[in-house]
């Protein structure tokens, strides 16, 4: 069975998570195919997507990125309030605009921490998508060039740590290996 149809199937059967809200999150280490896989269910599922690699505070904010989401997305979201979605202007290497947020019953997020600590407690369908060390590598330096490449040891230290702590992966509803290309 395809990620997407498992991820389709156990969003059906999950119930509204945030409010009245089905989230789904996809979560895992960095190239594992999360935003190709978000990007699928986002469309087959008509849902509204937000992305942690617009909300993380440069490159040594995942941890702080979860919290972002919580606060400004995920919480005001469960109780009816507008979401706002903080960005991080990456050239300017400081906070971006907030972007609102336009959410009916169902909503998509994924990256690195999106289902890390509280925000886990938001997502009816907290999906793990991981695979080999070298792939994901390969697939993040294509996405991203030479800038991730500099920040890879770095990004991945950080993966490390916050995945650790928080036992994210054994939370996860689905665990998918990725294979081949994104």
């Amino acid at each position: 069975m395809s990620a997407l149809r498992q991820v389709l199937d156990h969003a059906a059967t999950a119930p509204p998570s945030c409010g009245r809200v089905h989230v789904v999150a996809i979560d895992g280490r960095s190239g594992s195919g999360k935003t190709s896989l978000a990007r699928e269910v986002t469309s087959a599922w008509g849902a509204p997507l937000v992305s942690m690699d617009s909300i993380y505070p440069g490159w040594s904010g995942l941890a702080a990125a979860t919290d972002l989401l919580v606060e400004h997305v995920l919480r005001p979201l469960s109780r009816g309030e507008q979401p706002i979605v903080p960005t991080w202007d990456w050239l300017a290497d400081r906070p971006g605009p907030r972007i609102p947020l336009a959410v009916t019953d169902r909503l998509v997020v994924e990256g690195c921490g999106s289902t890390v600590g509280e925000a886990a407690d938001f997502a009816g369908t907290r999906v793990w998508l991981d695979g080999p060390a070298d792939l994901r590598r390969a697939r993040a330096i294509a996405r991203d060039g030479a800038i991730f490449e500099a920040y890879w040891e770095m990004w991945a230290a950080q993966e490390e740590r916050v995945f650790g702590t928080d036992g994210t992966r054994s939370r996860a509803h689905l665990v998918l290996e990725s294979v081949g290309p994104t």
